[in-house]
């Protein structure tokens, strides 16, 4: 299994489902590894990570659910390292551990793990995951929302060994350890990262033991061609052209120019080519994102229009290409700052559906709420002395589409399966309260099929003072509408509403708080699709029921007056 040269064996196709099942359970079971040993609530709860298992070839066998945005991305680590070290830098026993924006895309807060898998003693494979730290050692707690340059962000790691021979390296990880305002939980969730790697290495070695190698070449290479030929089918039915779309992020945290996504989308056959080389140069603020990360959010968009249903693997992606303007906010190049590179990918992805829903209706949706909208707060507790930080993204709604109603209170695409952190966690962990938590009334789209809402959530400040950094994106493009469909309301956060010292906020960085402060998060809603007017007035009493619609938004905007009924 060594190489992906083809191979004389014939395989069933029984046989080769069920290898493909084991490849995935083996992704999962490494996943869940990582999160049951994890030591802060952003792995352990929020599930802020993702894995894959990959072949000796750095092809993607499998791929737990996780973080879309890092999807076909952690290959790209044992690639570059590879490149830079040569094949034989592979020896059993090792992990690596690396977050280069630059090389991996993201920003140096996810780490990224990954080892060499051998089997009689001949290289098989490896076992990647990425996860994201609390802290990194940037300027302020957490990661800066106004850096200028990489090198506020935190500690820079190009491909570094952390374990030799099975043996952990104590100069490295403590390094690492030295390197985080919370050290004690950083080494522990590398030592989480480290047991995933081992998980996919005993698992990957088990499945070859079990069927031989032989086989699971077969197997692999029986996998990749039939996913291959469906992604081709699903491109080849999509009219030849080229389709276009633009907007823009709010600013770049330090000016307020806003920044501009624009791409094209190119039909040729049975290849798509997705061009990003129109985006704007990068910025002086915490807004670009490395060439790898841009590409993983294109894939994201694919998949959500190209046989989603089908899960990633290492032929899943062959009919896409990616072009990415080094220098543009997509292709950043040092020392560009990187912390928060997925504000632009989000928007990216909604694009490119936006680029195709004209020849794509079916499978298209309205733009989604788009940011992971994320509130940061930190302190010293006052009940035990420590130190604390809550950096949490927060839900919104999703756009609609041809048949259903966007969802409400969803994750935004890039982050999947990631969670909001639980009201029980949050007010045992750290000293405040959620005094508020509920959909946003009135701020999805509307439409035939009508937008998803946001969500308030209100913290309350309990301790003696705390600091407030904030990034809230997409006020100037909102998730905007299709066929008809109109666009949500953007999001706002308020800090101490109804009092004289009310502020309005969307970014801000250490804004101090004082006990009894009130934070209150509204994020926004997901477009409408299709004409407002052509909504089941049924589906409109039942959204003014549910609150999800007010009542004057019934009588105004679909023409429903609920106040006549019983």
């Amino acid at each position: 299994m060594a190489t992906a040269a083809p191979t004389q064996v014939q395989i069933d196709p029984i046989t080769t489902e069920i290898i493909r099942s084991a490849f995935t359970a083996a992704a999962d079971e490494m996943n869940a590894t990582l999160i049951r040993s994890a030591y802060t609530p952003v792995i352990y709860e929020m599930k802020d990570c993702s894995v894959a298992l990959l072949d000796a070839e750095h092809q993607v066998l499998g791929q737990s659910a996780g973080l879309p945005i890092f999807l076909g991305n952690l290959e790209i680590c044992t690639r570059l390292t590879e490149e830079m070290y040569g094949r034989d830098a592979w020896q059993p026993g090792d992990v690596w551990i690396m977050n280069d924006s630059y090389l991996t895309g993201t920003h140096l807060n996810d780490m990224t793990v990954f080892g060499p898998i051998f089997h009689d003693s001949e290289l098989v494979g490896f076992a990647a995951s990425r996860a994201h730290w609390l802290d990194v050692g940037a300027k302020d707690p957490g990661g800066p929302m106004d850096s200028t340059s990489i090198y506020q962000e935190g500690i820079r790691l190009g491909p570094t060994k952390v374990v030799e021979g099975g043996v952990q390296k104590p100069d490295v990880t403590d390094l690492l350890g030295r390197n985080s305002r919370f050290s004690y939980p950083a080494i522990g969730d590398l030592g989480a990262q480290i047991a995933c790697a081992r998980t996919g290495q005993q698992r990957l070695s088990a499945i070859i033991a079990r069927y031989g190698s032989e086989t699971i070449a077969a197997a692999r290479e029986a996998i990749f061609a039939q996913t291959e030929r469906f992604e081709r089918a699903a491109v080849a039915a999509i009219p030849d052209g080229t389709y276009s779309a633009e907007g823009c992020l709010d600013n770049d945290g330090n000016s307020d120019e806003p920044c501009w996504v624009r791409l094209t989308v190119e039909i040729r056959g049975e290849e798509m080519t997705i061009d990003l080389s129109e985006t704007d140069d990068s910025r002086g603020g915490p807004v670009n994102c490395g060439e790898a990360q841009a590409i993983s959010a294109c894939r994201v968009a694919y998949k959500l229009l190209i046989n989603p249903h089908n899960p990633p693997n290492g032929g899943g992606f062959r009919p896409l290409s990616v072009r990415v303007r080094q220098g543009s906010m997509l292709g950043a190049q040092e020392p560009a700052p990187c912390q928060w590179y997925f504000s632009q990918l989000g928007l990216l992805i909604d694009l490119v559906v936006k680029a195709l829903a004209d020849v794509m209706p079916e499978q298209a949706a309205a733009a989604s709420y788009g940011d992971s909208m994320v509130i940061s707060l930190s302190g010293i507790d006052h009940r035990n002395g420590r130190p604390w930080l809550d950096l949490e993204p927060t839900v919104g709604g999703w756009g609609a589409w041809d048949g259903s109603d966007g969802e409400s209170g969803l994750i935004n695409n890039v982050n999947g399966s990631l969670k909001d952190l639980t009201i029980e966690v949050l007010e045992t962990k750290y000293p405040m309260r959620m005094t508020h938590y509920g959909y946003r009334t009135d701020s999805g789209g509307p439409g035939t099929w009508r937008g998803g809402n946001g969500i308030i959530r209100e913290y309350t400040l309990d301790g003696e003072e705390a600091t407030l950094f904030l990034w809230f994106e997409r006020s100037k493009t909102p998730g905007w509408g299709l066929f008809g469909g109109q666009d949500a309301t953007p999001p706002i956060v308020v800090l101490n509403p109804g009092r004289d010292n009310e502020r309005r906020l969307l970014k801000c960085s250490r804004v101090r708080l004082e006990r009894g402060d009130v934070v209150r998060t509204m994020t926004g809603g997901g477009g409408g699709f299709g004409d407002p007017a052509a909504r089941d007035p049924k589906a409109v009493r039942e959204d003014v029921r549910n609150r999800h619609v007010s009542p004057e938004a019934a009588r105004e905007i679909y023409g429903v007056d609920v106040s006549r009924e019983s």
